[in-house]
């Protein structure tokens, strides 16, 4: 009894680190939503107004560009899957990646190939461990982009839209991510950022308050295309940023669910090795209260013997 009492003592004490270590992590990931979701809510509307932008030049425009324009025969697509550098984060990671496997099956059903830009390790070793091609990879900053980080990532990708399938480049450039709906609800989405869709931008900005906006008519300066050009690095990198904003808050957000799921479940193995470990115990004292009644009463009885 006394061992096993023992055995049940050493796994109380590790199941109580390991409590304390998920606790510590559920807290970090909850004061970092915060500063995520601040960070969210101050890009959006940067994000927002320079798609609008986009939309009125275009509309105003009759310049074919490779930002709003539709290839007639597209043969190649880059997808961006961005995931994160650190596990502990529930399915986050996994279900980005699937939502990923969804579009690139998609894709090349529709006779493309697909080009995979991918962000974040476990996005990486998804990659590398099929040994599935990748253009170009980023990790390092998943928890806490800044917009140099989207500047690094969209470089090959506007690169890439900008030249003729013919020598490498693509037609379309799609970009997976999970968007942070709320602490308890986090969604894979998956969106074509260029060639830009005209009514979906104008749905976007109806959905950001500004419904039944009449989009002014511009004179460009030197030309329509001109003026694509220098904004379509611009929109690239505001949506990639936006995009690996969303999914750090969703990250944290998985963290935190997983280190309180876990705190809990060391919890109640606590309770249950304790229950455990005190039956353990109050076997050993009955044992030896059993041993010390028979060694009293086999005294009593060799007592009696003697004295007859």
């Amino acid at each position: 009894m006394g061992a096993q009492l023992r055995v049940y003592k050493r796994r109380i004490k590790s199941v109580t680190a390991t409590k304390k270590i998920t606790k510590a992590m559920e807290m970090i990931a909850a004061s970092r939503i915060v500063k995520a979701q601040r960070q969210v809510r101050a890009s959006s509307p940067y994000a927002a107004e320079l798609t609008r932008a986009v939309t009125a030049v275009a509309t105003g425009s009759t310049t074919k560009h490779p930002l709003t324009t539709e290839a007639e025969s597209p043969t190649r697509a880059a997808l961006l899957l961005i995931t994160s550098d650190r596990g502990l984060a529930g399915g986050y990671s996994s279900n980005a990646i699937k939502a990923a496997e969804r579009l690139t099956e998609r894709l090349r059903s529709e006779g493309k190939e697909v080009d995979a830009y991918i962000v974040g390790r476990k996005g990486v070793a998804y990659y590398g461990f099929r040994e599935r091609k990748v253009v170009d990879s980023w990790t390092g900053f998943t928890d806490n982009p800044t917009y140099a980080d989207a500047k690094k990532v969209a470089a090959p990708l506007i690169e890439a839209i900008q030249q003729d399938t013919a020598e490498g480049g693509v037609d379309e450039l799609h970009i997976i991510f999970t968007e942070f709906v709320s602490m308890m609800t986090q969604t894979p989405v998956a969106n074509r950022l260029l060639p830009l869709s005209l009514d979906e931008a104008e749905t976007d900005a109806s959905e950001d308050g500004a419904k039944g906006e009449i989009l002014p008519l511009f004179d460009f300066e030197p030309s329509a295309e001109d003026v694509l050009d220098a904004l379509l690095p611009r929109y690239v990198e505001s949506r990639i940023y936006n995009a690996l904003l969303q999914a750090a808050a969703s990250k944290h957000a998985a963290t935190r669910r997983a280190m309180k799921s876990a705190t809990d479940n060391a919890g109640d193995l606590i309770k249950s090795l304790s229950r455990l470990a005190n039956a353990a115990r109050q076997a050993e004292i009955t044992q030896e209260i059993s041993e010390i009644v028979g060694g009293a009463s086999a005294l009593a009885d060799a007592t009696a013997g003697s004295d007859n």
